[in-house]
Formats: C-alpha cells, sequence, structure tokens
C-alpha cells in the first residue's frame, strides 16, 4: 500500500470515531467548551424585571417549592436537558460556578426530564448542583426556553443576562459581575 493510501485510510477511521465512539462524544464536548464564550451582559437601562415570581418548581426530591422564595436575591437560571450535547459540555462550567457561589446565589439548574436519568447522569459527571425539575404547563416568569439557555437576575429581579445557548459561566466576565450583584 501507498503511504497516501494508509494517511487516508487513518484519517477516515479518525473521522468514524468521532461520529460512532465514546473518544467522539468527550472530542465533541471538549470541542463545544473551547466555543462557548462568555455571555453578553444587558446593559442596565436595558434590564427588563421579570413579571413575577409566581412560578411552581419542584427540588431533587421531588417536593414542590415557589420561585417566590428567591425574591430579593441574586438568581441564577440555566435551562438544561442531558441528552443534548451542549448542554453536557456547558454544565461543568456551571458546576464550578456554583461551587463559587453557593449560599450567595440560588441556583436553579433546569431540567423537564424525568428523574432516574438525570441521576444517572449526575452521577456520572460528579455534579452537585441541585437539580430543578420543571413542572410543563406552569406558568413561569418568563418564556422557558429550549436547552442550554441561562438567565441571571440581580436582586431586584432584572434580567442581568440572558443567553440562549452553551455559555462559559465560570469565567472571570461572569464571576465578575456576580460579585457586583452580590454587592
Amino acid at each position: 500500500m501507498k503511504k497516501k493510501t494508509v494517511l487516508n485510510i487513518l484519517l477516515i477511521l479518525v473521522v468514524l470515531s468521532f461520529f460512532v465512539t465514546p473518544l467522539g462524544y468527550h472530542s465533541k464536548i471538549l470541542l463545544n467548551r473551547l466555543f462557548a464564550g462568555s455571555p453578553d451582559i444587558i446593559p442596565r437601562e436595558e434590564r427588563i424585571a421579570i413579571a413575577d415570581y409566581d412560578w411552581t418548581l419542584k427540588d431533587e426530591d421531588w417536593n414542590f417549592f415557589s420561585f417566590d422564595r428567591s425574591r430579593g436575591k441574586v438568581v441564577f437560571i440555566n435551562f438544561w436537558a442531558s441528552w443534548r450535547l451542549p448542554s453536557a459540555a456547558e454544565l461543568k462550567s456551571v458546576e464550578n460556578l456554583y461551587e463559587r457561589f453557593k449560599g450567595k446565589v440560588d441556583f436553579y439548574i433546569i431540567t423537564d426530564e424525568e428523574r432516574e436519568p438525570v441521576k444517572e447522569f449526575m452521577e456520572k459527571n460528579d455534579f452537585i448542583f441541585p437539580v430543578t425539575y420543571l413542572i410543563i404547563g406552569e406558568t413561569a416568569p418568563f418564556p422557558v426556553p429550549e436547552p442550554p439557555a441561562t438567565y441571571i437576575l440581580d436582586k431586584e429581579g432584572r434580567m442581568v443576562v440572558k443567553r440562549q445557548g452553551i455559555g462559559d459561566w465560570d469565567s472571570s466576565k461572569v464571576i465578575d459581575l456576580i460579585e457586583k450583584l452580590l454587592e
């Protein structure tokens, strides 16, 4: 065989491995993380307050609770799905942000999936952030986007960040923003 033919076969095998093996899955996660950018911050004069805090959700133990408990607090809301590659890619940075600000910021990492697949996903990835479950059909204080999507609210309930798609949530830009919002 010619050297060029061997190289072409190797290239084809690498491309195939990217699509049909676990190596490919992890490579795609890495690529998504590399291309995730910091979110844009909404200018102060353009920030709009949410309509209200009347929103019922479920916690990890499947208990109902009201979003109203976050009134007057800085809130990080992330919509995700374990089966969506961009969600899986960004959750590590969400986890890092949670570990940095837990107890200071209210985190709602929201999915509309069933408990078992979520529990398996969390264990597989060693995530400790609190999972919140969306109640389908429940009225939310803002449009519920397709995952991944994220909002950050200030203490007055104004949207400071609204991001559709993957984001880099443990960047210095986001950390500085949250520290300013907590002051």
